[in-house]
């Protein structure tokens, strides 16, 4: 199994081609939510279908595996907590979004949302227990947000997400693919990969230009290295 992941490309549609261009090379390709940019001036449904054609071009080459961000939040729901329904639109046999659980060869793969509060947390959770059942093996979480941890460090202040750490505990998955703290990799004190326990959890950063930060997974190896423009560093998985 091998995984591509990447994170927080905000609307940069030429990171978007380089990942067309690379899909092909890998098992998988996952984007740990912010694709949207709620900072520029172009509007949201202009962005969402861009980058709707973008990701459908992408699983043409891999299957594709994309959760939402805090930046991706287009809608509300019952509850009144901000959703990014938009992805609902976008699912497909080759893609799969939030709420969804799927096996890729011999990886469980489940995609959470970002929650927006207690009920999409509570939904959360459930969606995990559920997956769960299914879990005979390599099981992989897809979640915006990294734990208080190396991944979530700016530079001056930690921005972790308060969940994750005791659901990783509970169900002990073999990885999460995060995103969300574009500084982490690239600050003193910061890093691309940590651990909880026996489950490791990785952080790509952004970076400027036409290619995207990234990380590859590879399980068959079990080994893991960060590319981007600080260079290359590699891990073992042991």
């Amino acid at each position: 199994m091998r995984i591509l992941l990447t994170s927080d490309l905000h609307y940069r549609l030429r990171q978007y081609d380089w990942l067309i261009g690379a899909a092909a090379g890998f098992d998988a390709v996952v984007i740990a939510g912010d694709h949207l940019d709620a900072f520029l001036p172009v509007p949201g449904e202009v962005q969402i279908a861009a980058l709707s054609a973008s990701l459908a071009a992408v699983a043409q080459k891999s299957r594709l595996l994309v959760c939402s961000g805090n930046h991706d939040l287009n809608a509300r729901s019952g509850e009144g907590e901000k959703t990014a329904d938009w992805l609902d639109a976008v699912r497909s046999a080759a893609v799969a979004v939030d709420g969804d659980t799927v096996a890729v060869g011999d990886t469980l793969f489940t995609v959470c949302p970002w929650w927006d509060g207690p009920h999409a947390r509570a939904g959360v959770e459930r969606l995990l227990e559920s997956a769960a059942q299914r879990r005979s093996g390599r099981w992989i979480w897809i979640y915006h947000a990294p734990p208080e941890s190396a991944l979530s460090w700016t530079g001056k202040r930690h921005f972790g997400d308060p969940v994750l750490p005791e659901l990783v505990r509970r169900h002990s998955p073999t990885a999460v693919l995060c995103g969300h703290i574009h500084e982490a990799p690239f600050k003193a004190g910061g890093s691309w990969i940590d651990r909880i326990g026996d489950t490791w959890l990785f952080n790509a950063g952004r970076q400027i230009g036409d290619v995207p930060a990234r990380i590859e997974i590879d399980f068959a190896q079990n080994s893991a290295r960060w590319l981007s423009l600080a260079g290359l560093e590699e891990r073992a998985l042991q």
